[in-house]
């Protein structure tokens, strides 16, 4: 099986158009979302009505934003542009895709043998994985070979195997237009696609991947888009400008 994966759109409708556009010859039958549909950007509903209309061709999971803008917890430790974020983004879900974001399924989810999904991780799904010691928690609780999670907007790869009888573990972020992995057998990984609406990493371009299973092969890619479109709709809307100045580095 072949699968799109995307993770923490955040209602930027520009960036995922870019990726669809980009992924439409890449063969792939089923999407896996990682998490954050919405919060921050302004077309909520538009990233929200693509997502209903794939049906039983996306395999989901919810993050901290789809929980919170469902009304399912509380905004309370979010940053007051994140609040902000919030509460515009309740005021303008319509009823389907309140609904539909309410029954968001809750991280982690086995999508076929050696293969789980998460938003922060299979542990706790709003936990950040940035550092090998939070990595090597992870790989000592989990059996499956690779785990794919998002919400820390970072493309990133942690890989562990055992040399006589101890874990080695090792770490980098992926960069670049296109990387190719293949993967080993005899190895376990995590790997963040990266945001596909809000990049955090320095480079304002939608991340996404392609992950064939059965090749074991993991194809990352960043796309440009329209940029300063997704930035004037949020200055538009009325959301902080903050959310939408900081697309334009990555940031």
């Amino acid at each position: 099986m072949r699968y799109l994966v995307l993770s923490d759109i955040h209602g930027n409708y520009q960036a995922l158009e870019a990726v669809l556009r980009h992924s439409r010859r890449k063969k792939f039958q089923h999407v896996l979302f990682l998490g954050d549909a919405v919060g921050y950007g302004a077309s909520p509903n538009h990233v929200l009505d693509w997502l209903r209309s794939l049906g039983p061709r996306v395999t989901s999971v919810r993050g901290n934003h789809d929980r919170v803008c469902a009304g399912l917890d509380t905004a309370d430790y979010f940053n007051r542009y994140a609040r902000q974020a919030v509460f515009w983004t309740q005021e303008r879900l319509n009823r389907k895709n309140l609904a539909f974001l309410r029954k968001m399924p809750v991280g982690p989810i086995r999508i076929e043998p050696g293969l789980l999904i998460c938003h922060g991780s299979p542990l706790d799904e709003d936990a950040y994985l940035f550092s090998a010691g939070e990595a090597r928690e992870v790989f000592e609780a989990v059996d499956e070979q690779v785990v794919l999670f998002g919400h820390t907007h970072v493309p990133s790869l942690f890989v562990t195997r055992r040399i006589d009888g101890r874990r080695v573990l090792s770490g980098r972020i992926l960069a670049g237009a296109r990387t190719v992995l293949d993967l080993d057998p005899d190895q376990e990984y995590l790997i963040n696609p990266g945001s596909a609406g809000q990049p955090r990493d320095r480079d304002p371009r939608a991340a996404y991947a392609i992950y064939d299973h059965e090749k074991r092969r993991f194809y990352h890619y960043r796309v440009p888009y329209q940029v300063r479109e997704a930035r004037r709709r949020i200055r538009q809307a009325g959301l902080p400008p903050v959310l939408g100045d900081r697309l334009l580095y990555g940031a």
